[in-house]
């Protein structure tokens, strides 16, 4: 298996600690019509931040703030570059990229430089390749879904991810280019936009130099595979790194077919599991370049680069070469490598030979003044902020042929096709635009990522009972209006649960649909869930202060099974037939909510019974872990507020447990501590205890007893209960 070693994070902390860096007061956020917010400010510690990953959509990929993207397959519960990240199947659940990073080329005083956030073959080679350093601030985040805890207005897409570093750190035997990276990354759970991540970057001149030429590029260490087939984190296990093959496709791209502006070639530099790994890594991983505000299309291009990892020469194919120095990574962002011939070569002329290839796509030349009379070439001056705009998108294959072809690649092709259209926006007369130039009326003034959008999911409120969930929900939906084609085109709501325990095969099952009566669909109309008053009129419920209209009950669930129920309600429209454009949905992930439902709610009658479940206690119940602390039995029928002590038959207090209703969240049992993260609904008269005493030991097997006070009454109820391992 190929060696993988993380970035020496501490060099980066090191550098970061020891540089003051002077531009501390911005972060561009939102641009629209050539606008940049620039009210999010920085912080004053320095930290190295490779913890985020997008969750969103269904492509998880991890973002740091020194350069790099993706963690190397270091981290079992963090995603690289996983797709899909929620999968129906294990078979889809599929990691694409180890590394990757941006790469900045340019040319100083006739000097070729370039800073790059990593390159293989490293850790042979010196220190050069992480030269990036992280300026003092964690990722910020932020959201445009309302119900998000990071919401905010200025949000560009369901998950936005802020951060900013520079190439000025102490990296010995680097020349800087002396410029500061503002990225933004974009990502959104619609179905049609689950797949990409779209990286923004803003580069600005920190020096005192123009700087002629310059050239942005993204470099990957791409491998497709399943963790599920061979993982890399058990004993022998791990897929083949030299099973990949790569390709570059320049096919035409017409976003508006039906207008008199041709398109322009696509630029999706992409990889593959050459034999699919037995139908667990039939899946294609891609990097596009989008465009740049600052240098109008028809003066750039792209160009494509690939070679072996980790090897300086390549006898089989000569041209595709690892860059050593500043000067040949230059020359490679520059030109791509020549196209070969014969059997060596596919169609297009790149190697045909599977192995571990290295990815380099690059754009330029890219400055903020032309430097001559045909723009070929640019100056950046001093001071100056350029743009360009990356995206990295995935696909499943979308045949079973073998072999790499357009038409296998139609679902890459697709996802990332739509990473075009959100970068291209519409022009200020709500156009939709070609291309990142003037709108048509000659203004310049676009906003970028607008996408057709799904009415956005209902505020959802769960109400618990013996063995059943009851699900509310308003009507906001109904009102929204869909930003591209302006026409509020809400169509009805759908029910789902899911009732699995991991990220894994956890499908959703649709328990309802209602749809409005008006041709389309099933028709049955919104009054079927309507909740209505005595008289059969429509009415409401309203809870913490927020009016709810809609009901549904599922029945027959099972009380204490954490993580076993997981509720989300939808919206969905009717499309648009005249572009072709299919209904869309809001995400399950906007309100899903897990529930845990109890035997009892929270007892407020001055009679109240408590008891235990299961009683007696089997050690490896269906809802435990292997773990001595992965176990848990249920309290029931507790006060809202109420202390619970739990007592050896020798009298000896082992365990108390302060319960409070309104707040408890199963954070103090392993096994439920992960739901108190998210959206959990308990019954509010239950408490889980994990068998583990306040002394930090196991119980044994054997007879206890426990008390229960009611804190409000004083009032106090006991019991037992029998633990058999």
């Amino acid at each position: 298996m190929k060696e993988i070693e993380p970035p020496p994070f501490s060099i980066f902390l090191l550098i970061s600690f020891l540089f003051v860096f002077f531009c501390t007061d911005s972060v561009f956020g939102q641009r629209k019509n050539g606008t940049l917010d620039l009210s999010l400010k920085k912080s004053a510690i320095d930290v190295a931040d490779y913890v985020h990953y997008t969750t969103v959509g269904q492509l998880g990929l991890t973002v740091t703030n020194f350069g790099i993207l993706g963690e190397g397959y270091n981290n079992p519960h963090q995603p690289s570059c996983m797709y899909k990240q929620y999968p129906d199947n294990i078979k889809e659940q599929i990691e694409h990229m180890s590394y990757g990073g941006l790469w900045i080329g340019g040319i100083v005083n006739g000097e070729k430089r370039v800073s790059t956030a990593i390159v293989d073959g490293v850790f042979d080679y010196g220190s050069e390749g992480f030269e990036f350093t992280d300026t003092g601030d964690s990722i910020r985040e932020r959201s445009s879904i309302t119900t998000s805890p990071y919401y905010s207005p200025k949000a560009v897409s369901h998950q936005d991810f802020i951060t900013e570093f520079h190439d000025m750190g102490l990296v010995p035997e680097h020349t800087p280019l002396n410029v500061t990276v503002h990225l933004q990354t974009h990502a959104w759970n619609y179905k049609f936009a689950e797949a990409f991540v779209i990286l923004d970057y803003f580069i600005v001149n920190q020096g005192t130099n123009d700087i002629k030429d310059i050239y942005i590029g993204l470099w990957a260490d791409a491998s497709v595979g399943n963790m599920n087939y061979t993982s890399i984190y058990e004993p022998g296990g791990g897929w083949s790194w030299y099973d990949n093959q790569n390709g570059f496709d320049r096919s035409l791209f017409d976003p508006m077919p039906d207008d008199d502006v041709p398109g322009f070639p696509r630029n999706n530099a992409y990889q593959f599991d050459v034999d699919g790994d037995n139908g667990y890594a039939e899946s294609y991983v891609g990097f596009s370049c989008l465009g740049s505000e600052t240098v109008p299309r028809q003066y750039w291009d792209t160009q494509y680069n690939q070679w072996p990892w980790n090897s300086a020469t390549n006898m089989t194919y000569p041209d595709y070469f690892m860059p050593l120095t500043d000067e040949q990574r230059y020359d490679k962002m520059k030109t791509s490598v020549p196209t070969g011939t014969g059997d060596l070569y596919t169609e297009d002329g790149y190697p045909n030979t599977p192995g571990s290839w290295m990815i380099l796509i690059s754009a330029g030349p890219f400055g903020t003044t032309p430097d001559n009379e045909d723009s070929t070439s640019w100056a950046f001056h001093p001071g100056d902020t350029l743009n360009v705009v990356y995206a990295i998108g995935c696909g499943r294959w979308a045949n079973a042929d073998l072999n790499d072809t357009p038409e296998r690649r139609e679902l890459l092709r697709a996802n990332l096709d739509w990473a075009q259209k959100a970068y291209n926006g519409e022009d200020s007369n709500g156009n939709g635009v070609l291309d990142e130039g003037e709108d048509q009326n000659g203004n310049g003034k676009l906003d970028r990522y607008i996408l057709p959008a799904p009415s956005p999911s209902p505020k959802l409120h769960v109400e618990v009972e013996a063995g059943k969930a009851v699900l509310y929900w308003d009507n906001l939906p109904e009102e929204f209006e869909d930003p591209v084609s302006r026409k509020k085109d809400f169509e009805g709501y759908r029910v789902y649960a899911r009732r699995k325990t991991s990220n894994v095969d956890n499908e959703w099952t649709l328990l309802a649909q209602i749809d409005k009566k008006n041709d389309i669909g099933f028709n049955t109309g919104l009054d079927v869930l309507r909740i209505k008053d005595e008289f059969g009129m429509p009415f409401y419920e309203i809870f913490n202060a927020d009016t709810f209209y809609y009901k549904f009950e599922n029945t027959g669930i099972l009380n204490g099974w954490p993580d076993k129920n997981v509720y989300s309600v939808t919206s969905f429209d009717t499309g648009d037939p005249a572009t072709g454009l299919e209904s869309l949905e809001s995400s399950q992930l906007e309100n899903q909510t897990a529930v845990i439902a109890g035997k009892t709610p929270a007892n407020t009658n001055e009679e109240w019974k408590t008891g235990v479940y299961p009683n007696p206690y089997n050690a490896h119940a269906k809802w435990d872990g292997f773990g001595v602390r992965e176990r848990m039995i249920w309290f029931y029928g507790l006060p809202s507020q109420s202390v619970i002590r739990i007592y050896t038959l020798a009298g000896e207090l082992i365990k108390t447990i302060h319960h409070d209703a309104s707040t408890y969240n199963g954070s103090d049992s392993a096994t439920l501590k992960h739901l108190s993260e998210r959206n959990t609904v308990f019954s509010g008269g239950e408490h889980a205890w994990d068998l583990i005493t306040d002394y930090d030991q196991a119980i044994a097997t054997g007879l206890y007893l426990y008390s229960i006070e009611d804190r409000e009454s004083g009032k106090i109820q006991t019991g037992r209960f029998l633990v058999i391992k």
